[in-house]
């Protein structure tokens, strides 16, 4: 006979009569168990997330050098890279290319996912084609955008020149250099944010459309006051995102300039990420480095705050 077939108070009884040390045990079981199945994450991060931050910041207050050098300098990296010229032109190009890349980034991706959100034929194989560009090396993908934006034989200035405009040399001018460098990333990063908007909007569901349609609401306006508001949690996602993997923008650049962390002759689309692999691997100042990548790491919160606040204000939400 089964624990479930006997009376309530029989089943009691047996509870009871369970030895101390298997309460002991079920007990465990039940609080302590989901804290064992989720610890590997805590250790992982706290090895390669905490411990990296932690080891950076007490670097970054000494003078410390491939040469084994090391002295405490207290707050001297951070007062000299406030006051290094190269440094803040990594940061202004770090930021514009973000800026650049982002924001149609971001308008693309959305309109991609309504568009796939949609029914028609094939449709699965078309969805995970979006993720091609992703999967891609890129390496690869800064050979083919090279060629593209080649001074005197690329697509790109072959096309612009239908219109009159004059040849353009894409690496050694500043402005066309972050621009080339903005549509590497948007060809990678657009079609995985696309797929995370389009997860979200198969969250939202079809009864406030079917509601609005009968209301005589447009497509356009069921996207504006439905769509929208209810992606907000996922936009605030894709945002914080984008924003951590732009102001830390490191591939792209690089390998458009063959690998090199100069951003160009005259440092004309280096990153703040180059600058530090800059400084601590090519001039083996690592405290330098440990500094510059701190001062990152509050870039980086400033400008995902910044993001969070304005999506918060998408949909009417003061």
């Amino acid at each position: 006979m089964s624990l479930d077939t006997l009376p309530r108070a029989a089943r009691n009884n047996h509870r009871r009569a369970r030895p101390p040390g298997r309460r002991w045990r079920s007990r465990l079981d039940v609080k302590a168990m989901p804290y064992a199945l989720v610890s590997p994450y805590f250790l992982l991060f706290a090895a390669f997330g905490l411990f990296p931050l932690v080891f950076t910041l007490y670097y970054s207050l000494y003078d410390y050098d491939l040469a084994g050098t090391v002295e405490w300098a207290g707050l001297d990296n951070y007062t000299a890279l406030l006051g290094d010229e190269d440094f803040w032109n990594a940061v202004v190009n770090t930021v514009a290319m973000f800026l650049i890349a982002t924001v149609p980034q971001m308008l693309l991706a959305l309109l991609l996912a309504n568009a796939l959100n949609k029914r028609f034929r094939l449709r699965l194989p078309i969805r995970m084609s979006v993720l091609l560009p992703l999967v891609t090396s890129v390496v690869a993908v800064a050979v083919v955008f090279t060629q593209l934006y080649a001074r005197d034989w690329g697509l790109v200035n072959w096309v612009l020149s239908w219109f009159g405009v004059d040849k353009t040399n894409w690496r050694a001018e500043r402005i066309p250099a972050w621009i080339a460098i903005a549509t590497m990333v948007d060809w990678r990063w657009t079609g995985y944010n696309a797929i995370i908007f389009l997860a979200g909007m198969q969250t939202i569901p079809r009864d406030l459309y079917e509601a609005a349609a009968i209301d005589g609401a447009s497509r356009r306006r069921q996207f504006w006051q439905i769509t929208l508001p209810m992606l907000r949690p996922t936009m605030i996602f894709v945002v914080l995102n984008s924003t951590i993997g732009g102001l830390t923008l490191f591939s792209e650049p690089t390998t458009f300039y063959g690998g090199n962390v100069d951003g160009g002759s005259q440092g004309q689309f280096q990153t703040v990420a180059m600058f530090i692999v800059k400084q601590g691997f090519r001039e083996f100042d690592y405290g330098y480095a440990a500094a510059a990548a701190w001062l990152l790491f509050l870039l980086i919160l400033i400008g995902a705050a910044i993001n969070f606040l304005v999506v918060q204000r998408i949909g009417g939400r003061k």
